[in-house]
């Protein structure tokens, strides 16, 4: 008997993830990396067989950026046929343009940010645009037209969910009026946006953990354990090269959130 893989909307959206998504960085970037071991970037060929097998284990959210090199692109070419399989999350502000990052958020460039990545990723929705912070979250958020910009994206359907990936609390927390979900740094050595993830679910918005296994450095099991432990997580993102290594932490993630919705059928 196959078994269903448990999903949570998006906040207030219509949009269902599972509890583990693929993070596609290093499917196109391998520059001005924070992980511990350097990596060559695969060929496209090999870039397909990763992704269609991530689509066929079950996990249905895929989550890139710009700022990540040839992912989204990539992406098009590898799974665009296969749009319908899948949850795409991306985001807008900054690229990795000849080694090194670049920020832009002028409402031109947002703007143009956006229709790029539908280009590449060969969609005509963006189910996920987050603000791709560069640490100065309440300047972005008050200063500049990028929130306005992604809420008219959504109001004209282009864009069924927006909101903030940021580097602060205060940033996340002043993103909570507006957004429809957050990405957060929260793991085992990083515990500072806890409360925060609390608010997020009183005001049900909801909450994808970005380097949930400290970009490597933690070791799986118990750091997707910990993570989705909270239940104010939505979904957790982790990336990779290796099927093999994905299978294993999307089993783990599958198991933790039916340990989860068994535990509170039994409290009941």
């Amino acid at each position: 008997m196959e078994r269903s893989i448990p999903t949570r909307s998006i906040g207030k959206s219509n949009v269902l993830v599972p509890p583990l998504g693929f993070g596609a960085f290093k499917i196109g970037r391998n520059q001005g990396v924070k992980y511990p071991q350097p990596y060559d970037l695969p060929d496209e060929l090999s870039v397909a067989r990763l992704l269609n097998s991530v689509l066929d284990l079950g996990c249905t959210l895929i989550d890139t950026a710009p700022a990540y090199g040839l992912s989204e692109e990539r992406i098009g070419k590898a799974i665009g046929r296969r749009r319908s399989d899948y949850v795409l999350s991306t985001k807008v502000g900054e690229t990795f343009t000849d080694g090194k990052s670049v920020y832009d958020f002028s409402s031109a460039g947002v703007t143009s940010s956006l229709e790029r990545s539908l280009r590449n990723l060969r969609t005509d929705v963006l189910d996920v645009v987050f603000i791709h912070s560069n640490g100065d979250d309440r300047q972005i958020l008050e200063q500049t037209d990028t929130v306005p910009i992604l809420l008219d994206f959504q109001t004209r359907g282009l864009i069924r969910a927006i909101g903030l990936s940021g580097k602060t609390v205060e940033g996340a927390q002043l993103a909570l009026g507006w957004a429809d979900v957050l990405m957060v740094e929260y793991h085992l050595q990083d515990k500072s946006h806890e409360q925060l993830i609390a608010q997020a679910s009183e005001k049900n918005v909801g909450v994808f953990v970005k380097k949930g296994l400290a970009s490597g450095k933690l070791a799986p099991d118990k750091s997707i354990q910990f993570v989705l432990g909270n239940p104010g997580v939505t979904s957790l993102i982790v990336g990779g090269l290796n099927v093999d290594h994905f299978q294993e932490n999307w089993e783990t993630a599958i198991n933790c959130r039916i340990n989860e919705i068994n535990n509170s059928r039994f409290d009941q």
